[in-house]
């Protein structure tokens, strides 16, 4: 084995959990902070809550009882890639205390690093490219988190980013800086 796959199978490597509401910028993060992880000679894999609803999930709604069974399935999948030392950053809403407790517990508290991407819901609405929140607002979606279903903030995440204090580049390099203190 040589040092270069010795450094990218780390026993260190941790589950970045990234909760917020929809548009707050968790997969914009997610995106880069992957990269910097790669440049930095690790491996890494993302976990992305709208990819993996059209995939894995795609037999799930948005009720609390489907939504729950999607962290769960989410929670087992970054575990395994976990547990082969590859860094893995998911990007869900997970928006109850009692889910992210439920992916602490599946992954291992030593391994789980809750980041709250805390973005106000006015400027997530603004943000709302797809049209999800107009929609929500006029009753078009159902159970909408931080609409028509509530969004628990995390009361001690690891790390909390506010976006409307630090730009993309900050934000990433608060939990690179988080990781490999």
């Amino acid at each position: 084995m040589t040092i270069k796959r010795q450094k990218n199978l780390s026993n260190n490597a941790k589950v970045i959990w990234l909760t917020g509401l929809s548009g707050s910028g968790k997969t914009t993060i997610a995106n880069h902070l992957k990269e910097k992880i790669l440049n930095s000679g690790y491996a890494v894999q993302v976990l992305d809550g709208d990819v993996l609803r059209t995939g894995l999930n795609r037999d799930l709604g948005f009720t609390i009882k489907d939504r729950m069974e999607n962290i769960r399935r989410v929670a087992e999948v970054a575990k395994l890639i976990n547990d082969m030392g590859i860094f893995t950053i998911t990007s869900f809403i997970s928006p109850t205390k009692e889910m992210r407790n439920m992916a602490k517990t599946i992954i291992g508290v030593d391994k789980f690093i809750e980041v709250f991407v805390s973005t106000p819901l006015e400027i997530c609405i603004k943000r709302d490219v797809k049209g999800l929140y107009k929609k929500a607002i006029n009753g078009e979606i159902p159970h909408f988190t931080g609409i028509s279903s509530p969004y628990e903030v995390p009361e001690n995440p690891d790390i909390e980013i506010k976006t409307l204090e630090s730009d993309i580049e900050e934000s990433v390099n608060i939990i690179f800086d988080y990781l490999f203190k």
